[in-house]
């Protein structure tokens, strides 16, 4: 944005942020009100050609795609595409095929070169299985492998299994970023079980100094009323409940997932959207006796009366 005081019988006059344009003919820009030009010969750093659609803009682009932490080398180096297609997308003659191949061998070798490249490149791997199955966006995928490269850079992986550490630079990402998934979940989709993962969780946040907060209930709801099929009703009910339980201070040192399937349960019973004990702690990932502990100490100690069951 450009300012400028401008002389104007003699007082000054400052040109309005709102008030000026650029003339991407003349690459100026203009005060629209008293018609000064506050600076001219402006170079436009911007491309040349223009796109209407994100895919126009993918094709028409001319540079790389952006660094990013998940992939090993950080995506700096190019990769060779496995479709043997030229630049046309005409399949290529067997003999181009074959030096193709070989190209793209060596390409791979010059990739990984040190140990930590390759332990990078088998982490990666293994946090995008992890995250396809737990079906995580982008943002958290990126926190999880800035966490699992601070692990390596600290020595943390050494003589521990890299699925363990990268479901916990995992858990960690989904803590941070406010993503309802538990340990349990996470630790599903791992050989080495969640005792392990938890060991290794706790490794990185005593190590790496990681800032987690503390996990709210109410990211669990959306969640579970969206598996259960509830209505918006039911889940905005779901939230008030546990916003008066935390202010009575009875959210303190409880599952946070059993407070949310409690606060869903009732939530439903109260707005006849009936669901089971059962169903909701199957959802939830707690037990059922969980969810009948935590519904009957939220109704009595809040002063909820439900419906007979």
């Amino acid at each position: 944005m450009y300012f400028d005081k401008l002389t104007n019988g003699g007082s000054e006059y400052e040109c309005p942020p709102d008030k000026i344009v650029f003339d991407e003919e003349r690459g100026e820009y203009i005060c629209i009100e008293t018609g000064e030009v506050i600076e001219e010969r402006v170079v436009d750093r911007g491309p040349e050609w223009r796109a209407f659609t994100p895919e126009e803009k993918e094709r028409r682009s001319r540079t790389g795609s952006p660094i990013t932490p998940t992939i090993h080398d950080g995506g700096l180096t190019t990769i060779i595409d496995w479709r043997d297609k030229d630049a046309t997308g005409k399949k290529l003659e067997l003999k181009k095929r074959l030096e193709v191949m070989r190209w793209r061998k060596w390409q791979i070798r010059t990739r990984i070169q040190s140990s930590i490249d390759r332990n990078l490149a088998q982490a990666i791997a293994e946090l995008e299985r992890i995250a396809d199955q737990l079906n995580l966006p982008k943002p958290v995928k990126e926190e999880a492998a800035i966490v699992y490269r601070k692990a390596v850079e600290r020595g943390l992986v050494r003589g521990r299994a890299i699925e363990s550490v990268v479901a916990a630079a995992v858990y960690a990402a989904c803590r941070k970023h406010r993503i309802p998934r538990t340990l349990d979940e996470i630790a599903k989709y791992t050989k080495t079980g969640r005792k392990e993962v938890a060991r290794c969780y706790r490794l990185l946040l005593r190590e790496l100094d990681l800032r987690i907060p503390i996990v709210d209930p109410k990211d669990f709801v959306p969640k579970i009323a969206s598996v259960l099929r509830l209505s918006g009703a039911t889940v905005r009910l779901a939230m008030e409940i546990l916003d008066k339980a935390k202010d009575r201070g009875v959210t303190a040192g409880k599952d946070p997932a059993g407070l949310a399937a409690a606060a869903i349960y009732i939530a439903a019973l109260l707005n006849d959207e009936r669901k089971t004990q059962k169903e909701v702690a199957s959802v939830a990932g707690v037990t059922e006796v969980t969810v009948r502990n935590r519904y009957k100490e939220l109704a009595k100690l809040l002063g909820i009366q439900l419906p007979q069951q």
